[in-house]
């Protein structure tokens, strides 16, 4: 158990958060099934030593030259079409930046409600017809981690204005702004590692996300052997929190 664990720790760990044009339709389609998946809007991430010393953030829109906007997702965070053609950047810059700090820092990579920022940027990479790092990379998810934190109640997770509240006593000051749900998230990251709840230990047992990948041959193998009756309630317990964190 030990060796495992501490293979989990880097050196360096990026805070990773995304705005979408929509919601994914099946979570257990390939990344080339294009009306499937919606498009990063706005994509950031922030990059820490393991000591909680910023290192770099980066904070980009991507123009929005093959997809529409939800009026559901828009009125979430705000981003118009009309925005990002003025301050979008081509898809291709953007996850390219994104893949050269992934390969240099070797990070552990961090999310609130990981399952939608890992597969977003997977589809991202994709699109942009880069190979995807985040595949060889540890993971940890900062939502799954708060489950200690509501075991008396019916709430399964807190969501991060509700875990940023918690840990100190103030409200988020930015929500649903990839940049600054990055920061968010890796301030509750660190305050909970200080706290104990975030382990070396509890980062390599929480298990990696459910991967993707272009032809979707990876999942079916898993799907498979995981049974179809599992494979629904998974899929449809990530639609549920999908909606409770987008809505929240």
């Amino acid at each position: 158990m030990r060796p495992r664990a501490f293979r989990a720790v880097r050196e360096y760990l990026l805070f990773v958060d995304t705005e979408t044009s929509g919601i994914p339709r099946d979570w257990s389609k390939p990344y080339s099934s294009r009306d499937n998946w919606p498009h990063i809007a706005q994509l950031a991430w922030v990059v820490y030593t393991k000591d909680g010393q910023e290192v770099k953030a980066e904070n980009h829109y991507i123009q929005p030259n093959d997809y529409d906007m939800s009026p559901a997702s828009g009125s979430v965070h705000g981003l118009t079409l009309g925005f990002l053609r003025q301050h979008g950047q081509p898809r291709h810059a953007v996850m390219q930046r994104l893949h050269r700090d992934l390969l240099q820092y070797h990070p552990l990579v961090v999310a609130h409600f990981l399952q939608l920022d890992y597969h977003m940027v997977g589809v991202g990479f994709y699109r942009a017809g880069l190979q995807n790092p985040l595949e060889h990379l540890p993971t940890f998810c900062t939502m799954r981690a708060t489950g200690p934190l509501v075991r008396h109640s019916n709430q399964g997770f807190l969501r991060l204005s509700e875990l940023y509240k918690r840990l100190f006593h103030e409200p988020q000051p930015q929500q649903h702004d990839a940049l600054a749900d990055a920061y968010a998230t890796a301030r509750c990251f660190f305050e909970l590692q200080r706290q104990g709840t975030i382990t070396p230990e509890t980062v390599a047992l929480q298990g990696p996300v459910g991967l993707q990948n272009a032809t979707g041959a990876k999942l079916r193998k898993r799907r498979t052997k995981m049974g179809v009756g599992a494979w629904l309630f998974i899929t449809g317990l990530a639609l549920v929190l999908l909606a409770f964190f987008l809505i929240g």
